[in-house]
């Protein structure tokens, strides 16, 4: 949402085939599994201003202790549906790259878990980081991942837009898919094959059907709880759902977005890399989960 080291750094389903058509942060330290992350992030463009402190008591993203999740049999499992012919373009907006899809319909979104409304699909992105040590902007038990995907939705039922929605009350709902080292990933490949397109700020490229239903884990578990968006303004406007089992990838898959840059064309070159936001505190806010936790569950 949206490195560390010296410098460590500083949101019933189909599968597509075929192939496509064709923030910049200071470093955070991480040492080990435990994170340490500052909240200097003045540097890159989105974060000037007053928007970098919102001093909001609903902020994103948190570490999530599996021991104070709270189970609730209550919440149902999350409905999900893409339609694959809504996907619009990738572009690389200087702080990530972004696929954009058409919101216009009903037609593709979420719904159950702990939403109330439908909510339809807008965009989807991630965040990484320089290595593979660290990337993902929330955490489990302290533990950081090389990357994280948000798949972004808006409530159709309450706003007339995503603009509304992105600063109203419960206007986003943002599905957190964190990324392991493993296998290659066959549906984000035939994305890695186009961001060589789009390795500027500001390219875009148009882009054929995709699901990105083929990015989510096979396990449906997940945590959710009420934060911000990771990126300007930080509205806490987002119901947050993190799915528990991560996705692999493979290395060769990071280093392509790694391969991006936060520069325009004619700029000096500034890698993309730990374009995510520091850890926030958790308050007085509730984790809840849809399974039951187990001692030692981290994947």
């Amino acid at each position: 949402m949206l490195g560390r080291a010296p410098h460590k750094p500083l949101a019933v389903l189909r599968q597509t085939s075929g192939p496509l058509r064709a923030a910049r942060l200071q470093p955070w330290d991480s040492q080990h599994s435990r994170v340490q992350r500052s909240s200097s992030c003045t540097r890159h463009p989105l974060w000037t201003g007053s928007v970098s402190s919102p001093g909001g008591t609903q902020q994103s993203p948190i570490n999530i202790r599996q021991r104070d999740s709270i189970y609730d049999p209550q919440l149902a499992p999350l409905r999900v549906s893409y339609d694959a012919t809504s996907c619009r373009c990738i572009w690389n907006t200087g702080y990530f790259f972004q696929v954009e899809f058409d919101d216009a319909s009903e037609e593709s979104g979420i719904s159950g878990g702990p939403l109330e409304n439908h909510y339809r699909l807008k965009q989807f992105h991630f965040h990484w980081g320089a290595g593979n040590e660290w990337g993902s902007e929330h955490t489990v038990d302290d533990h950081m991942y090389p990357a994280e995907l948000h798949l972004v939705h808006w409530n159709s039922t309450k706003y007339a837009n995503y603009k509304e929605a992105s600063v109203g009350e419960n206007g986003l709902a943002v599905i957190g898919v964190f990324l392991k080292l493993g296998a290659q990933h066959e549906a984000l490949q035939r994305l890695v094959h186009i961001l060589p397109e789009v390795r500027h700020k500001d390219a875009q490229v148009a882009v054929g059907p995709f699901d990105p239903s083929c990015l989510l884990p096979t396990c449906r578990d997940y945590w959710t709880y009420k934060g911000s968006l990771t990126t300007p303004p930080l509205a806490e406007s987002v119901t947050w759902i993190i799915q528990k089992t991560p996705i692999e990838v493979a290395p060769s898959q990071l280093s392509a977005f790694r391969a991006l840059l936060f520069s325009a064309r004619g700029e000096k070159e500034e890698v993309m890399v730990n374009n995510f936001r520091p850890l926030q505190p958790l308050m007085d806010r509730r984790v809840s989960s849809s399974f039951r936790a187990v001692a030692g569950m981290r994947s």
